[in-house]
């Protein structure tokens, strides 16, 4: 019996993919619920106290400023806004899943997790200074934009030799990746988020994430995933083998009115957001 596609394997592994960590499936409804109630945070994680120091210590790092110390999650709330603080729990239930070090990709521990920060962080840093409207879930599409390579990584790392002898000057990885395995990180991205329930605008983001102008309705979150993914990538945050991008896709440029200046300035700010969040982007042993 002959062995199936590389392509059908790697779909079926979708299916079979390690589920939405701990608390994050209950806060995932919350994403999704525009009627949810406050004390619906509070009750998914009081009996997580250790979730709850950390997204309190994420609450108290040096990136949101404020100049007395948050001790409770009402507080936070009261301060952060709920849906904020529904992403910054998010973020923290996803932590151990985004640290490991991810085969093929040449990312060690922890490289997957601070890019993922880095980019939310900037997705909406980039819409505030360009002055958009953005959907609340940017920071979690941009969170888990690249998270399609924490399947992938194995089959490149097992198909290296065949992915090497694709590499041309003109070609991106993502590109490779089509022509290796039939899909890229994106897309297998998209169908995991997709298995999991997550919201199609939060799919569609991470689907799109290298190729916005393809997306069948381009949006501003889809765009301001990309452009904070190019920047990142310029200033070396956690790019691994898939190597650098330095331009954003000329309809993003366009939609969000784009210029050098304005990447140059949010490039040199984004090296000090992520030093204050620097404690926080720490990879716990």
């Amino acid at each position: 019996m002959s062995e199936k596609p590389i392509i059908e394997r790697i779909l079926e592994s979708v299916a079979t993919f390690q589920g939405l960590p701990g608390n994050a499936a209950k806060v995932l409804s919350m994403l999704d619920d525009p009627e949810f109630e406050v004390s619906q945070i509070e009750e998914t994680l009081r009996l997580d106290p250790e979730l709850t120091a950390n997204v309190l210590r994420l609450t108290n790092s040096a990136y949101f400023g404020f100049s007395e110390k948050i001790g409770s999650l009402k507080q936070a709330i009261v301060l952060l806004g709920s849906k904020k603080l529904i992403q910054l729990v998010m973020a923290t239930c996803m932590s151990g899943l985004m640290s490991q070090k991810v085969k093929g990709y040449d990312l060690d521990k922890g490289d997957l997790w601070r890019h993922s920060i880095a980019v939310s962080v900037v997705s909406e840093k980039l819409v505030e200074e360009i002055g958009i409207k953005a959907e609340p879930e940017i920071f979690t599409a941009a969170l888990l934009h690249d998270i399609g390579k924490l399947l992938l990584g194995q089959h490149v790392e097992d198909y290296m030799d065949v992915i090497n002898a694709h590499v041309t000057a003109e070609k991106s990885f993502q590109a490779i990746e089509r022509d290796v395995f039939g899909a890229d990180h994106a897309e297998i991205g998209a169908r995991i988020l997709q298995n999991w329930s997550f919201p199609d605008n939060v799919v569609n983001a991470v689907r799109w994430h290298h190729e916005p102008d393809l997306a069948p309705e381009p949006n501003s979150m889809t765009d301001a995933v990309h452009a904070a993914n190019v920047l990142c990538q310029m200033i070396g945050i956690g790019t691994g083998r898939e190597g650098l991008q330095y331009e954003p896709a000329q309809g993003t440029v366009e939609r969000l009115g784009l210029n050098a200046a304005l990447l140059e300035k949010l490039a040199s700010r984004t090296l000090m957001w992520i030093e204050e969040l620097n404690e926080i982007l720490a990879v716990q042993e």
